[in-house]
């Protein structure tokens, strides 16, 4: 009876906090807010009680960057790994929350990477770096620890939105997700990496925040710690439709964690014969 009601949860969760009309407001964006709020507090917290000499006004003004960077990244980044083929032939759908195909529905914007919205990130990041001369190998380090935990609300999003559901099982903690045309019991592969790229490489990297060995390492740590997690959990995901394995063996976002991986460890092995100790 239990497991009855865990496996049929999804169905019962309504995605929209509003709906006036065409108008709806996700849970999905909301969990965006909250990631960014954890984001930021983490972050006071680390200015208030650490050896960091930026402002909170600094950090603020860096908030722009980061948030433009993770929506450009991600969008881009899901269009160019993922649907790239679908997006040359209807180039206004990548920036367009409207579908004019039969008539004026507003649709939203589907899609986001979360690779591309790290690297989009890290390009806002250096421009703000850039701009207000700060070092970016220790910004970078700052960053890095307080990430993944606002990291978690994006995945419970994508749980709430019943999207990014896992592959087919026969695991009893499995989930049916209404979008899932087949009707088939599902890893709920959200909750897997809302705990084990959240929660799991927050206590990691938090407890390891102090240990400063030299500048860019815990921004190494965390490419890796990532990468590496969110591999092993690709084989509960069910690839995105049309891609499906790539090199026979791997996912698109597998390789990805791989690239991932290893600029990780290359940061490292530079920074360490290049930096000072911090």
């Amino acid at each position: 009876m239990i497991m009855d009601l865990w496996q049929h949860i999804p169905e019962r969760i309504n995605p929209n906090l509003i709906e006036i009309g065409w108008f709806h407001v996700r849970y999905y964006g909301l969990m965006y807010l909250v990631a960014f709020g954890i984001t930021y507090w983490l972050l006071l917290y680390r200015l208030k009680y650490e050896n960091y000499e930026y402002t909170k006004e600094l950090v603020q003004k860096y908030f722009l960057y980061a948030i433009l960077g993770v929506m450009a990244g991600g969008r881009l980044g899901y269009v160019l790994f993922y649907e790239l083929p679908y997006y040359l032939e209807h180039p206004l759908r990548i920036i367009s929350p409207f579908d004019l195909s039969d008539g004026f529905r507003f649709v939203g914007l589907s899609g986001m990477s979360y690779h591309g919205g790290v690297l989009g990130v890290i390009l806002g990041s250096s421009l703000f770096c850039y701009k207000n001369k700060v070092n970016f190998w220790r910004f970078a380090d700052l960053l890095s620890p307080a990430i993944p935990l606002g990291y978690t609300f994006g995945r419970i999003g994508n749980f709430l939105n019943g999207e990014l559901y896992g592959r087919v099982t026969s695991v009893p903690w499995g989930m049916y997700f209404p979008l899932d045309p087949t009707w088939q019991l599902r890893h709920p592969s959200q909750l897997y990496e809302a705990f084990f790229e959240g929660v799991f490489l927050f206590c990691v990297l938090w407890n390891l925040r102090k240990w400063r060995p030299f500048s860019g390492f815990h921004f190494g740590l965390y490419l890796i710690g990532y990468g590496t997690v969110r591999f092993f959990i690709e084989y509960t995901r069910e690839p995105n439709e049309g891609l499906g394995d790539v090199l026979r063996f791997f996912s698109m976002g597998q390789i990805l964690c791989i690239s991932m991986v290893l600029v990780g460890v290359l940061i490292i092995a530079i920074r360490k014969q290049a930096s000072p100790v911090v």
